[in-house]
C-alpha cells in the first residue's frame, strides 16, 4: 500500500519569573561652560558607580555584573524665540548598566539613584541565567516535537491509516514546502507598582518558545 506523507508543525510556548534584571541609567547635565559640564557629569557618574561597585559581587552580590560607558561631550548652538542664536550649549553624558539579581535591592537602589541631580533611569531589562535559559529552549523544542508528532498522528488516524513514523524534522522553513515562522524568541515584560514604603518591580514572566516542521508517513 502506498504511504501518505503528513507534514506538521508543532510549537510549545513556556512562561519562567525572572532571575536577573539590567538596568540602564545615565547621568549628564548641560550648561554655558564645557570644563563644568564635564566635571558634574564625570562627579556624578564617579559616586553612581561606586554605589553599584559596593553591591557588586559575580556569584552572590545583589550586583553580579556592571559597565560605565566613556564620557560623552558635545555641543550645539541653540535658536532663541526670535531664530537668533544664542551662546553655545554644551552637554555630557555616560550611560551605566548593572545586572542585579536581587529585585528588592534593584528597587531601593533605583529609587535612591533617581533623585540625584543628572540621574536618568532609561529602562529595566528582565533575563534567565544563561543556565536557566538554555535548559528552557531544551524543554520548548522537546515539547515542539512532541506536539508535532501528536498532530500527525491525529491526522493519521483520521485517515485510517497506521505505522507512522518521522522521516524529516527541521527548523520552521527548512523543509521547503512550509511558511517560515519564529523559533523560540526569548522575550521579557516588565510591570512597575508603587507600593507603601518606597518603589517595587513586578517583573512578568519570561516567554520562551519554539516551533518545528516534520514529516511523517503512514501507510
Amino acid at each position: 500500500m502506498p504511504e501518505t506523507v503528513i507534514t506538521v508543525q508543532g510549537g510549545h510556548d513556556a512562561f519562567y519569573p525572572a532571575e536577573r534584571a539590567t538596568v540602564t541609567v545615565s547621568v549628564g547635565f548641560e550648561g554655558p561652560e564645557r570644563a563644568a559640564v564635564v566635571a558634574r557629569t564625570v562627579a556624578g557618574t564617579q559616586a553612581l558607580v561606586a554605589g553599584i561597585r559596593d553591591r557588586h559581587h559575580p556569584e552572590d552580590g545583589p550586583v553580579t555584573w556592571f559597565s560605565s560607558d566613556r564620557i560623552q561631550v558635545w555641543s550645539h548652538r541653540p535658536f532663541n524665540d526670535k531664530g537668533e542664536q544664542v551662546p553655545l550649549v554644551h552637554h555630557a553624558q555616560t550611560t551605566t548598566r548593572a545586572k542585579f539579581r536581587d529585585f528588592d535591592d534593584l528597587a531601593g537602589w533605583v529609587e535612591r539613584a533617581a533623585a540625584y541631580p543628572g540621574v536618568r533611569v532609561d529602562g529595566i531589562e528582565w533575563a534567565l541565567t544563561e543556565r536557566t535559559r538554555l535548559g528552557a529552549i531544551s524543554e520548548v523544542r522537546t515539547r515542539a516535537v512532541e506536539e508535532a508528532r501528536a498532530k500527525a498522528q491525529t491526522y493519521a488516524e483520521a485517515l485510517g491509516l497506521s505505522g507512522l513514523r518521522c522521516v524529516a524534522v527541521a527548523d520552521p522553513g527548512l523543509l521547503g514546502d512550509t511558511r517560515a515562522t519564529p523559533g523560540h524568541q526569548p522575550a521579557a515584560f516588565s510591570r512597575q507598582a508603587k507600593e507603601a514604603g518606597g518603589l517595587a518591580f513586578t517583573p512578568e514572566d519570561i516567554a520562551v518558545s519554539a516551533a518545528v516542521d516534520a514529516r511523517f508517513v503512514a501507510s
